[in-house]
C-alpha cells in the first residue's frame, strides 16, 4: 500500500478561456469575486488597497470572505508570488499555502492547485487536506463553471449551513 502525503494534495480541471482571463481570476478582486468570494482585498506593500481589476503582486497582502458564511469568518495572508502570467502562490493561514499553475495541454488551459504545507496532525488531515481538497474541486468547479459563460453555483444564504457549494 503506498501512504498518503497527507501535508499537500493537488487538484486540477480543464478551463476553456484564455490563460489571461484565469490568472484576473485569482489575482484581482473582481475575478476572484465572480467565482470564489464575497469579496476579497488585495493590498500592495505601501499599503494601499488595490482597485478590482489590478493584479495583486509578490508581497501583497489579501483579505478573503465567503458567501454562506458571516464576516467572523476570515482569511488574511499574503501573496507569495505572482508572476503575472501563469503562477499565483498564497498562504492559507493554518492549511497552509495554495499554488495555482495554470498549464497548457493540446488546446486546453489546465489549472492546476497545489495546496501544500498542511499540517499533518490528525484534526489537520481531515480540515485541510480533505476538506480543503473538497472545497477546492467545487470552487476549480465553479471557476470553470464562471469563465465558460456558465451558471455561479454557489451558496449566498447565511442560513444554509453545511452546504457543499459555500
Amino acid at each position: 500500500m503506498i501512504a498518503r502525503d497527507w501535508s499537500r494534495f493537488i487538484v486540477r480541471i480543464n478551463v476553456r478561456s484564455t490563460r489571461q482571463q484565469i490568472y484576473a481570476a485569482w489575482a484581482t478582486r473582481a475575478g476572484i469575486e465572480s467565482w470564489f468570494l464575497r469579496l476579497c482585498e488585495y493590498v500592495n506593500k505601501e499599503g494601499v488597497t488595490l482597485d478590482q481589476h489590478v493584479s495583486a503582486g509578490t508581497g501583497d497582502r489579501y483579505t478573503f470572505l465567503w458567501h454562506g458564511y458571516s464576516d467572523e469568518v476570515v482569511e488574511k495572508g499574503n501573496v507569495l508570488e505572482a508572476n503575472g502570467h501563469d503562477v499565483f502562490r498564497f498562504s492559507f493561514g493554518k492549511a497552509g499555502n495554495c499554488t495555482v499553475r495554470i498549464l497548457l495541454a493540446g488546446d486546453e488551459q489546465i489549472v492546476e492547485l497545489e495546496q501544500d504545507n498542511i499540517p499533518t496532525d490528525e484534526d489537520s488531515k481531515f480540515m485541510y487536506h480533505i476538506g480543503c481538497s473538497m472545497g477546492w474541486t467545487f470552487y476549480l468547479t465553479n471557476l470553470k463553471s464562471i469563465l465558460e459563460g456558465g451558471l455561479d453555483l454557489r451558496n449566498r444564504d447565511v442560513n444554509l449551513q453545511n452546504m457543499l457549494n459555500s
